[in-house]
Formats: structure tokens, C-alpha cells, sequence
């Protein structure tokens, strides 16, 4: 039995949330002879909320950059960011003019002002419903595990100083930064899980096309990236599939004799 590991952004759907029938019916199939299918995202689980991604029905569960584990309907293993950790790394990225969402296991928090103008900030406000709150009206009494930045015309490296005592920067661009708190990866997260639930690594396969999947990569028993991802994950890869659109989930799982 094979144990597959899916990033979502990038891999199994686009930045419209699309994702292709080709990748859903390999997945069945995947289960269907046997193995099992996990997401494993930088997203934490407040931002895992799409019907049609859910409907899925993967197996498990890894979000957050490894801070929560799923198995089934069980929460297994879960780290939150204590609140003066927490509160102390906002302000300090508040000032040195970075605008934040915070994400966390049921909320992300972010102020309106911040993003109403930004194409990303306008579909996490349009995707999330609910799931969003504002960051100022609840400052310092946020539950979250993680934080993401936009850095657009501001001094990073004078804030990164400070910042990489508690926390590992992920530069998805020269714009975006995800802020994980040290200990704390997909590579690890895919450990913690194979120990808690006493799966051998070398039966895990991952699948994912960007800078946050490296260490699920080098985690993993063997590993792929989209051939639509980025280079740095195709030169770590141990395959290279076709694109996201291109089939590319199916492909990989064909390819590997899984389907």
C-alpha cells in the first residue's frame, strides 16, 4: 500500500479553485486499488473549505505546513502558536509595513483595508465567508499556527533578523512570504503523521509544484512535481509529470503503476 500526499495550490487545482476531472477520478481510482490519498498544504484547515475539494474524500488531512494532522474525521496532532509569540511576531512584521493573514484551525484573520485592492486578498475575502475575520478587532486573541505576508516596498531582510528566531520564512516570490514557526514543515508534518499512525516513509509518495513542498519532498520515499510548478520543486523532484492541466495527477499516479 502506497500512501500519497497532494499539495492543493498549484497541484491539484488552479487559482480559480478548478480542479481537473482527470485528477479526480485518479484519486478514486488510487483508493479504489488500495492506497491512500492525503492532502498536504500550506493552508491551514480554516482555508480548507471548498465542497469540491473536500468531496474528495481523502483519507486524511495534513495542513498548516505540518501543525495539524488529520486522520479521517480525527484531529491527531495539532500545534498553535502561543498567544505573546503570536501577538509579538504580528507586531513586529506590522511594523516594518507588511501587511499579514494570519491562518489558523477555523479562522484567518486579516484587516479589510489591507487587501481590498490585492487579487489575492480579494479571493481569500470571496472564498473564505465565514471562516474570515478581522485582524484588528480581534488583536491578540487570534488561534492560528501560521502567518502569511505581503511584502510589497518593504525592508524584509531587517525584518527577517528578528523574525528567524522563532519563525522559518518561505519566499514564494519577492512579494509573498509564509511565516512557519520553526520545527515546522510539510517534510515534517509527513513524519509526524507516518509516526503516529505507524506508516513506514519509504511507502509515501509526494506530490506538490512549489517552494513549501522542498521538504515534503526530501521527506517523502519518492516525490513529483507538476510539470506547470515551479523550477526549484521540479530540480528537487524525483519526477517530473505533465502540468496541472495537462493531467498532470493522473499521469504521476499512472506512471507510478498506481492506477
Amino acid at each position: 500500500m502506497k500512501h500519497v500526499f497532494f499539495d492543493i495550490d498549484g497541484t491539484l487545482w488552479d487559482f480559480m479553485s478548478v480542479i481537473p476531472d482527470s485528477a479526480v477520478s485518479a484519486i478514486k481510482q488510487l483508493q479504489a486499488n488500495g492506497h491512500k490519498a492525503y492532502i498536504s498544504t500550506g493552508r491551514t484547515r480554516g482555508y480548507i473549505t471548498k465542497p469540491n475539494l473536500l468531496s474528495i474524500g481523502f483519507d486524511g488531512i495534513l495542513s498548516g505546513c505540518g501543525t495539524r494532522l488529520e486522520k479521517g474525521e480525527d484531529v491527531i496532532y495539532e500545534y498553535l502558536i502561543p498567544r505573546e509569540k503570536a501577538t509579538a511576531a504580528v507586531d513586529l512584521v506590522r511594523s516594518h509595513g507588511f501587511r499579514a493573514i494570519l491562518e489558523g484551525p477555523e479562522f484567518l484573520y486579516m484587516d479589510y483595508e489591507d487587501f481590498k485592492d490585492d487579487v489575492y486578498g480579494k479571493k481569500v475575502m470571496r472564498d473564505l465567508g465565514d471562516h474570515l475575520r478581522s485582524l484588528s478587532d480581534n488583536y491578540g486573541d487570534w488561534v492560528i499556527s501560521k502567518f502569511s505576508c505581503d511584502m510589497s516596498g518593504c525592508d524584509k531582510e531587517a525584518c527577517y533578523t528578528e523574525l528567524r528566531k522563532d519563525f522559518d520564512v518561505i519566499e514564494h516570490n519577492d512579494i509573498i512570504a509564509e511565516m512557519v514557526p520553526k520545527g515546522f514543515n510539510k517534510g515534517t508534518g509527513i513524519k509526524k503523521f507516518c509516526e503516529l499512525i505507524n506508516i513506514d516513509i519509504a511507502d509515501t509518495i509526494a506530490i506538490g509544484d512549489g517552494a513549501n513542498d522542498l521538504d515534503m519532498f526530501e521527506a517523502a520515499g519518492f516525490s513529483v512535481a507538476m510539470g506547470s510548478g515551479a523550477e526549484i520543486a521540479k530540480n528537487a523532484a524525483d519526477h517530473i509529470t505533465t502540468g496541472l492541466k495537462e493531467d498532470g495527477i493522473y499521469n504521476a499516479l499512472k506512471h507510478l503503476d498506481l492506477i
